[in-house]
């Protein structure tokens, strides 16, 4: 017997930079070892004709919180971990969300009790910033930023949520000077409050005229214009769940410029559409989100986004809402689509979908594939290579998966709390069937062996995404360069 706690061997080991055959070695929590032909652990796993495979980290999903009108979504930190990690997925980077008037510290502290109570598998935290006051800026982000919260998200929508561009620019000098990153969703608000308006006041309210009220050139407009004071600041921005071929052009532009501009899609948006908001009897309401579900073309805009580079990560924006009095149907049986609440539950198929629907399509490959559910993930948010990678020294978060495995998906088949999928009826090939949280077996065959607050906050260090360029523009002199020589 060998001296591992766990291995997983004779499959194929893929991550972001290829493929290769090989086992695993596992001690204490840590790969320790990989090559071919090790002797079996204290637990071993057959992993032959299957591929093993960097677990899952969702960098963008919302758990256990409160939205701005008092609504609390559907799950809890341990009911998400469950559904994650039956997806694959063994690391999420949900938010801690400041509401008007709030401390963030006291935000932050209570994000992290209910992880730490709940969580199964492992987690950080983006920080959301609504209230950027004086001591939110210069007292109570500054320490929390070097704290390894490292990503500040900003609303530029949603009445109760938006910072002005003022706003904007205060919360950007206080992520460049600390080596942060800011993450944004990107609509105009004034086009959405006008567009919504006008449909209100004429009658229009069904579910499908949620799409109608979301222009698609309000997103356009605002991804040019936050990366425009990005760019003015000198800061990184990632700009969170792209849904049309014209605002992933002006990201593809900022990128082609040079500039640390990263984008992300959603599994929703490359296989759903708004037709889907026009389903009989009020289901429409379970396909509301925000950015809304956009048409044919842009499914091919967003996969083409995937395979090009464009979008470096895809997330589920898990925001799960019930389909009853509590959630969706919070305002009653029959709301107007101002009433319905944003968000759809996605944290357990994110994987699934994108393997089913681009690899084995042939619009993605593998190494691609783990890039972007995970490595790209790890990167980005600073929790590379301790998660994201098959590495000696990498946490021993692994996926096994069977690549053929077929399964229909149903509402009564997925774990989250919400009591329907929108990818419910929708077939998928190829799924996770071992699931390993460092070094522990918590999802096989199906089964779980998981237990509320075994997860971890995983360690966050300042990646070279989040660097500022640190440049002058080529086109402006010294004297004209505001945005760089202010700051420094």
């Amino acid at each position: 017997m060998s001296g591992f706690d766990l291995t997983v061997r004779g499959g194929t080991i893929v991550t972001a930079s290829g493929e290769t055959a090989g086992d695993v070695g596992v001690k204490d929590g840590v790969i320790t070892q990989i090559a071919e032909g090790l002797e079996p652990g204290a637990e071993d796993i057959d992993a032959a004709g299957k591929l093993v495979l960097p677990g899952g980290i969702d960098g963008h999903c919302h758990i256990e919180q409160l939205s701005s009108f008092g609504l609390m979504n559907s799950d809890d930190f341990f009911t998400a971990s469950v559904a994650a990690a039956h997806g694959g997925t063994t690391t999420v980077v949900p938010f801690a969300a400041q509401h008007r008037g709030q401390s963030i510290s006291d935000v932050v502290k209570a994000y992290r009790a209910l992880a730490e109570e709940k969580a199964a598998i492992d987690y950080h935290f983006h920080i959301i910033v609504t209230d950027p006051t004086e001591d939110v800026l210069t007292k109570e982000l500054p320490p929390l930023l070097e704290d390894g919260f490292r990503t500040l998200k900003l609303f530029l929508t949603y009445d109760l949520m938006k910072v002005d561009d003022y706003q904007t620019l205060q919360v950007m000098e206080v992520a460049r000077k600390h080596g942060a990153l800011i993450v944004t969703h990107a609509e105009n608000n004034e086009m959405i409050r006008w567009a919504t308006e006008k449909l209100v006041k004429n009658g229009h309210t069904e579910p499908k005229f949620h799409a109608v009220s979301h222009p698609r050139l309000a997103e356009a407009e605002a991804v040019h214009r936050a990366i425009i004071l990005a760019r003015f600041i000198d800061v990184p921005i990632m700009i969170f769940h792209v849904t049309t071929r014209e605002a992933m052009d002006e990201v593809r532009r900022a990128q082609e410029a040079g500039l640390k501009v990263y984008a992300e899609t959603c599994t929703q948006y490359l296989v759903l559409t708004s037709d889907d908001l026009d389903r009989p009897g009020g289901e429409g309401a379970k396909f509301c989100c925000s950015p809304p579900l956009r048409d044919d073309t842009d499914v091919e805009a967003m996969w083409q986004g995937l395979a090009d580079g464009t979008f470096v990560t895809l997330s589920s924006d898990h925001a799960p809402y019930a389909y009853d009095e509590t959630g969706k149907l919070n305002a009653g049986d029959n709301p107007t689509f101002k009433q319905i609440p944003n968000g759809l539950p996605g944290l357990e198929l994110r994987m699934p979908v994108l393997f089913s629907e681009g690899v084995k399509t042939g619009r993605i490959n593998l190494p691609k594939f783990v890039e972007l559910t995970s490595t790209g993930i790890a990167r980005l948010y600073g929790l590379y290579p301790q998660k994201g990678e098959i590495a000696v020294g990498s946490d021993a978060d692994i996926a096994v998966w069977d690549p053929d495995a077929e399964k229909t998906i149903s509402d009564d088949m997925v774990h989250d709390n919400t009591g329907y999928s929108p990818f419910t009826g929708h077939t998928i090939t190829g799924w996770p069937e071992c699931v390993i949280s460092r070094g522990r077996i918590i999802v096989r065959d199906g089964k779980t062996d998981m237990a509320p607050g075994s997860g971890k906050i995983a360690k966050r260090e300042l990646s070279d995404q989040a660097k500022p360029l640190g440049r002058i523009e080529p086109e402006m002199d010294e004297t004209k360069n505001f945005g760089i020589r202010l700051l420094d």
